[in-house]
């Protein structure tokens, strides 16, 4: 957990009551960060605890709220500017993206026809399979995720949770969320806040009014989230055998434990290749998907003028009625094997933080589509010929003299299709923790100029442990086929049912056209969806099993988040406490870096240091760390310093860009402080006592609080505090882990919070 994530501010209303809106996502979440002008104002306008506030509301006579020793009113929220790239710079990105975005939906010719058991297969029955396929790849990979969906990024991020992001920047969400709300008041003055039409007002009404309505979009987003992660693990494992099976198609020497132990190998190295980030993983891939597309399109192409020129009638709707008459509830259970041609879409919208939407839009419209539906008209050419090859159909429909070449490219894009789906899960669990709803594991940026691009150890190996045991486990059957692609039609169902909110809420779309929209892909995702489900007890439950191991991890972590929010809410130090506790306490010479997450108030903590130990530092920092959507933060922009009130109390808010490396330990550390505190000394008396007392040594002092629910709470409620979320606070990384604090001035302070 970042130690910002606990950011409140307490506004004023006009009948003397407060609202607390926690902003620590405005600052920290890549899909919403603002690019902020961190400007010194007058100090003063925390000691008087309200003083910046008028700007954000209007003036009332009534009391003013209690202090809040804010830092609230050191920031300027300029209005958003979506970064502009230049053409070369679009077209690079999309260049970039098919070595990462497309992989999956790329190399799904290799099995979307061998996966479809049909015997005996007519003319008839291979036209209206390709109808299927091609107004599948049309209506929701092109329709949907190209030209809508895509439009629905959160300031270049994408995913469940960029629409959610959306949504919380123009609906009030009140009531006891498990994620922050990020709602300010000055936001009503930006432009996304301008008045719409009488349905979009009472469409925000309804949602802001209805807790219920926001507890079940909220749920959806994080059960969505951690569907993508669990299709993640799984993509992997199919694609690579679905690729190294070629060999069986032409050896029978060849068995399935040498195609699961090849597989495994190509596994193991494509996880131990993310380690070098995004950037270079993609520029690596992108020629090797270059040559995939072209050579599917041009072995299709072959395929048509040999075998059937005329399979361009495929195109009409009308075969797809003929499937369904002459299959009935046979057609309709071979869905779930044609739904695999379009698994790969999400991974688009997912994946959008570390490409550009217009590459991306690029690519998929001039050169992902035209070769899909060249590769599956070819190979539907081919077995309208060769039905009994269906079982086989890919490799089998490859000439024989590019058989080889063939068979090589293939295996090396089967493992560029893992890379969507891995690149998407390491953005998704960034996502999850800058919002507070995921323990927090170690994110490495690896690109200078993209922020998006990032790469998590924890989350790769994990993954790949769960590629290997499938594969393993599954032997490389077709129960691997069965799980596949179950999962992510239920993500994208929810992303159409939020997608609807967003056209509603903030595009304010016709009513027709949303109904339009939601009812078209509600019906086929809907159809899809319900074929899928004859998979779950073949294979099929375990993306399922995998979306609720994350699923269990996501709700009792912001549930445990929501518990000690309330709890240090509640139990902050006031202004006249703070001057109690410090005249009471004895002061000693030295340098105290009290690190603390929360920003608003003094949290409960060094209440319980202070009371035991009896004593406090002459100067006394309580320090805030902070990442900014930048990659390095200037030194002279490093420290942002405010007086707290009693003699030798300070705030320190620390800023780091996400390439810079967060470092307490070494003397200059300390030395920059106490210079950035002298530029606000009102005397010399202070800068005396600053100079004497930095040569005196610095400690640093970490709080570590444990949660404990009481026996108010239910049984549940109590197993989840006491044991899911403290086995989850005691085994990732802690707030302060990636700070590097010299161990030998280090002191960390425990506190027990019952709830």
């Amino acid at each position: 957990m970042d130690l910002l994530y606990i950011f409140s501010l307490i506004i004023p209303q006009g009948d003397g009551s407060a609202i607390y809106f926690q902003s620590d996502y405005l600052f920290q979440h890549s899909s919403i960060f603002l690019l902020f002008s961190v400007q010194k104002k007058l100090m003063d306008s925390i000691e008087d605890g309200h003083g910046g506030h008028h700007e954000l509301v209007e003036e009332t006579n009534q009391s003013p709220p209690p202090r809040t020793f804010s830092f609230m009113d050191d920031y300027k929220v300029p209005q958003r500017k979506t970064k502009v790239f230049t053409v070369l710079q679009t077209l690079m990105l999309g260049y970039q993206s098919l070595g990462v975005v497309y992989g999956d939906i790329g190399t799904s010719p290799l099995y979307v026809f061998s996966s479809i058991r049909i015997s005996e297969p007519g003319e008839k029955d291979i036209l209206g399979i390709l109808s299927l396929i091609f107004w599948t790849l049309t209506m929701m990979g092109l329709i949907k995720y190209v030209f809508i969906v895509l439009h629905a990024d959160d300031h270049g991020e994408g995913g469940t949770f960029a629409l959610y992001s959306l949504l919380r920047q123009h609906v009030n969400f009140k009531g006891k969320m498990i994620i922050p709300s990020t709602r300010l008041g000055s936001d009503f003055n930006l432009k996304y806040h301008s008045k719409g039409s009488k349905l979009q007002s009472k469409a925000k009404q309804f949602l802001e009014e209805n807790s219920k309505a926001q507890a079940v979009i909220t749920f959806i987003v994080l059960l969505g989230t951690c569907m993508v992660i669990g299709d993640g693990a799984l993509t992997p494992a199919i694609s690579v055998l679905s690729a190294v099976q070629g060999i069986q198609s032409r050896s029978s020497k060849i068995k399935q434990e040498h195609v699961v132990f090849l597989s495994v190998a190509i596994l193991v190295i494509l996880f131990l290749f993310q380690r070098f980030g995004t950037n270079r993983v993609s520029f690596s891939f992108s020629p090797i998907m270059v040559l995939w597309f072209s050579f599917t399109a041009a072995i299709g192409l072959y395929n048509i003028i040999k075998f059937y020129p005329s399979i361009i009638k495929a195109l009409s709707p009308h075969y797809i009625f003929y499937f369904f008459q002459r299959n009935h509830s046979k057609g309709w259970e071979l869905l779930g094997a044609i739904a695999l041609c379009i698994t790969g879409a999400e991974a688009m919208f997912a994946d959008l933080g570390h490409f550009n939407k217009r590459g991306i839009q690029l690519s998929y419209t001039l050169v992902v589509y035209p070769a899909l539906v060249l590769a599956y008209s070819g190979e539907a050419a081919f077995l309208i010929k060769n039905p009994d090859k269906i079982s086989t159909a890919f490799y089998s429909s490859v000439p024989e003299p590019i058989f080889w070449p063939m068979f090589l490219i293939s295996t090396l894009a089967a493992v560029v299709a893992s890379q969507a789906l891995i690149s998407a899960s390491f953005s998704i669990i960034r996502q999850s923790i800058a919002l507070g709803c995921f323990p927090r594991v170690t994110m490495i940026h690896t690109s200078r100029k993209h922020e998006g691009q990032v790469y998590s150890p924890e989350v790769n190996y994990f993954l790949m442990f769960v590629c290997i045991l499938i594969t393993v486990g599954f032997d490389g059957g077709a129960e691997i086929g069965n799980a596949f692609g179950v999962a992510v039609i239920w993500v994208m169902l929810i992303t159409t049912v939020l997608m609807a909110v967003v056209m509603l809420v903030i595009w304010d779309t016709n009513i027709i056209l949303v109904g339009i929209f939601l009812s078209v892909y509600v019906s086929i995702e809907g159809v899809y969806m319900s074929s899928l489900l004859n998979k779950l007890a073949h294979g099929g439950w375990v993306p399922f099993a995998i979306s609720a191991f994350f699923l269990v991890i996501t709700l009792s972590w912001t549930y445990g988040r929501s518990k000690k929010r309330e709890y240090e809410d509640g139990k902050k130090m006031t202004k006249q406490e703070l001057n109690q506790l410090v005249e009471a306490s004895t002061r000693v010479p030295g340098v105290c870096i009290f690190c603390t997450d929360l920003i608003n108030g003094i949290p409960p903590i060094i209440r319980h240091y202070v009371q035991h130990v009896s004593t406090l530092r002459q100067i006394t920092v309580f320090v805030t760390v902070r990442t900014l959507p930048v990659r390095t933060v200037l030194p002279e922009e490093r420290f942002i310093i405010a007086k707290l009130g009693p003699k030798g109390v300070y705030r320190c808010l620390v800023q780091y860009g996400y390439m810079d490396q967060h470092r307490m330990d070494g003397e200059e550390y300390v030395t920059s402080i106490v210079g950035v505190i002298k530029e606000i000394a009102e005397n010399a008396e202070e800068i005396e006592m600053l100079d004497s007392a930095s040569l005196k040594g610095a400690i640093f002092v970490l709080g570590r609080v444990i949660l404990k629910a009481s026996n108010k709470n239910g049984s549940l409620r109590r197993w989840v505090i006491n044991n899911l979320y403290r086995f989850l606070q005691k085994n990732f990384r802690s707030n302060v882990a990636t700070l590097r604090i010299p161990p030998s001035k280090s002191l960390q302070v425990g506190m027990l919070y019952e709830i």
